[in-house]
């Protein structure tokens, strides 16, 4: 059955031009990055959300900051698996192919990803409360907490989005017209629970692309998926390119 499906996934990205990855917390749970979320969504006894909202940062940004610290040096000792460096490969292969993720560890532009849409922003780069300066921000560990803007010299914040905070608007335009114009489709290690990211799927669905979902358990949305391969993405994806016709 699995080989089947495999198959058919390899059948439809064969003869597409047009392919869109949407990945989540499941491909960077395979290289060994923490799912906050899959661990009960715990950090030091208390619920993610209690360190992961404006109104934290705002009661006590050091906290904040100390969460995000040790996400950071986490995701500096882990690497990319075989499903990045897969998805990163599919880039020079189909004619228009869009890469879109709701992590924020930076593995897939590390497996050679480019232009890659981060939908919940990225773990590498701060933002200035004062200025709104972006910078990248590669320090581990970082020498203060909570860093301070070169520029202004006001305090910087993680360049992530937070819970209660919206998308950015141009990131998730580009992602959603991107949906509306493929011919495939990959969900990959996504539960497809959290919104307006998850809505891509219906979008991709509704314009009549074909759905690949590529997850060791059904998603919410695993019923827009017209082929399922249920297991580990750094397993399935390299199996289906091996099947591919040489580009």
């Amino acid at each position: 059955m699995l080989e089947d499906s495999i198959e058919a996934a390899a059948r439809a990205l064969g003869r597409a031009q047009r392919v869109m990855a949407f990945t989540g917390a499941g491909v960077s749970a395979e290289s060994g990055v923490a799912t906050f979320r899959g661990a009960g969504g715990l950090w030091e006894g208390q619920p993610v959300e209690e360190v992961a909202t404006p109104q934290a940062f705002q009661r006590d940004p050091l906290r904040v900051w100390r969460f995000y610290e040790a996400r950071r040096l986490q995701a500096s000792t882990v690497a990319p698996n075989p499903a990045h460096l897969t998805l990163a490969r599919w880039q020079e292969r189909f004619p228009t192919y869009c890469l879109t993720t709701q992590n924020v560890d930076g593995l897939h532009q590390a497996a050679g990803s480019r232009d890659v849409l981060e939908l919940h922003g990225g773990l590498w780069r701060v933002r200035c409360t004062g200025c709104g300066r972006r910078r990248e921000e590669r320090t581990v560990p970082l020498p203060a907490l909570p860093p301070h803007c070169p520029a202004c010299g006001a305090m910087e914040r993680p360049d992530i989005v937070w819970f209660g905070e919206m998308l950015p608007a141009d990131v998730l335009s580009a992602a959603a017209a991107a949906a509306a114009a493929v011919e495939v489709f990959l969900v990959v290690g996504t539960s497809a629970v959290v919104y307006p990211a998850a809505g891509l799927v219906e979008i991709a669905a509704g314009a009549g692309a074909t759905v690949i979902e590529v997850n060791p358990e059904a998603s919410a949305l695993a019923h827009l998926a017209d082929i399922v391969l249920r297991g580990p993405a750094g397993e399935l994806l390299p199996r289906v390119d091996a099947r591919l016709p040489a580009a």
